[in-house]
């Protein structure tokens, strides 16, 4: 009876810390997403910025460069500075685990691991990527934020300039 006690206690170990496995690689693939998903959004991001250069830009510089046509250029630039950032590659940003690293610690040793274990390991390593992509991710959101921020700021800027331009 106690035998099978304990291996109904095991089973139930193995499926709770699987469960919170199955968790962590969750959120991990979350996380990943977020990220795939900033790079269209920094294109987008690119095309509306070069769009109104062009449309309201070349409108505001017919009348020659003034202070507020400088701001827009700033912006711009600004902007595209920003948007290198989002696109740049980030090579130390981590989503799965090394094969050879795993087979080294789970496989190919000569007392096997209960699979409890081996997850609980490998959730505990999934937090601590999650934890470290986290600031490059935050800081990835935050300067997308605030490359929409300036791209307004650069539209008001175009639309100002011209109607500094027509009132002379």
């Amino acid at each position: 009876m106690t035998d099978t006690i304990d291996r109904s206690l095991k089973v139930d170990d193995d499926a709770r810390a699987g469960f919170v496995y199955q968790e962590a690689l969750r959120g991990l693939l979350q996380q990943q997403a977020a990220v795939q998903s900033l790079e269209p959004r920094a294109a987008t991001l690119i095309f509306a910025a070069s769009f109104a250069s062009s449309l309201l830009g070349a409108r505001a510089l017919t009348d020659g460069v003034g202070a507020w046509d400088w701001v827009g250029l700033t912006l711009l630039t600004a902007i595209g500075a920003l948007a290198a950032v989002l696109l740049w590659p980030y090579y130390n940003l981590s989503f799965r685990f090394d094969p050879g690293d795993l087979l080294a610690r789970y496989v190919d040793i000569a007392e096997p691991m209960a699979m409890s274990t081996i997850h609980r390991e490998l959730t505990l390593q999934i937090q601590s990527d999650w934890e470290q992509n986290g600031r490059i991710v935050r800081r990835l959101r935050e300067a997308l934020q605030l490359a929409l921020i300036l791209l307004l700021c650069e539209i008001v800027a175009w639309l100002v300039s011209i109607a500094v331009a027509s009132e002379m």
